[in-house]
């Protein structure tokens, strides 16, 4: 499953943390969020990257990924605020 796929079933909460935190290793609490929209990771799941058995990470494409969706949305909210 792609990050595009499972992204807008987050939890607005969940989201604006992999925005504000992309890069860093994902806490437990935010993935269970995610594996709740996704299910276990698997092998073949591209925003699936490299960690620990104590840290996990989104792949270098999902936190690309997830980079452009915050600057889309920040770019909406100042439409917005120009409206």
């Amino acid at each position: 499953m792609r990050i595009d796929e499972w992204w807008p079933d987050l939890i607005p909460s969940t989201r604006q943390w992999l925005i504000d935190n992309a890069g860093d290793a994902v806490p437990p609490e935010i993935l269970e969020q995610i594996t709740a929209v996704t299910g276990e990771p698997g092998d073949d799941d591209t925003w699936v990257g490299e960690g620990t058995d104590d840290e996990f990470y989104l792949s270098d494409e999902a936190t690309d990924w997830v980079e452009a969706a915050g600057n889309a949305e920040g770019d909406e909210d100042e439409d917005d605020e120009e409206a």
